[in-house]
């Protein structure tokens, strides 16, 4: 059995402001590094093999925490970066709704494709879900820490699960610094095991952005 550790970073200054971070490099604020502190012994209790990372520094140094437990190295996959949120990266969502009030409607209503030069919810699932299989690939049987973004590691567990849209958006938002489990054997293939698992150190925000 192979199982896959999702875990999303900790929070950033523009998490708590509701700023569409997407591929833009944003560090930890304190909370943030707190919460991959508290977090990391749990996950080093599951006796992790591997520790993969999104290579946007958010990511990176949530991996950090975890490593510094294990004594495992990082490994960054630029796959595991955020959805790309084009002209709305930067903004905060009311500027968002503002400026492009189409496209923030596709967006609102799962639309997965919304326009605004965002990348499609398609191609982010491919991207991240592709990471998350070579990931698995090479540690077949072990465990494996990704630590990415929270559309990401829907769209890659999507992907893997082979969940259509509709159904994936009934999967709710992965919060700061908390993981979804998957586990893979040869007679049922991919499947979820655990979703939204973590301490609770902050109110849930309503869009993984």
């Amino acid at each position: 059995m192979t199982r896959l550790i999702i875990w999303r970073h900790g929070n950033t200054d523009w998490n708590a402001a509701n700023r569409v971070q997407g591929q833009t490099e944003v560090p930890l604020n304190d909370l943030g590094r707190e919460q991959a502190r508290a977090a990391a012994p749990l996950l080093a209790g599951l006796r992790p093999d591997a520790i993969v990372a999104s290579d946007l520094s958010r990511a990176a140094d949530t991996a950090a925490a975890l490593a510094a437990l294990t004594g495992l190295p990082v490994r960054t996959d630029p796959r595991l970066r955020e959805r790309h949120f084009g002209q709305w990266q930067g903004l905060d969502l009311t500027e968002a709704a503002e400026r492009f009030p189409d496209e923030f409607a596709r967006w609102r209503a799962g639309d997965p494709d919304p326009g605004a030069e965002i990348e499609t919810l398609d191609d982010l699932g491919k991207r991240v879900g592709a990471a998350f299989q070579d990931a698995a690939d090479a540690v077949p049987g072990g465990t494996i820490v990704l630590t990415t973004h929270g559309g990401g590691a829907r769209q890659g567990c999507g992907h893997l699960l082979g969940w259509e849209h509709a159904v994936l958006r009934t999967l709710g938002s992965l919060q700061n610094c908390h993981w979804t489990e998957l586990r893979h054997d040869d007679t049922r293939g991919w499947h979820l095991r655990a979703h939204n698992v973590g301490l609770i150190t902050q109110p849930a925000l309503t869009e993984p952005v």
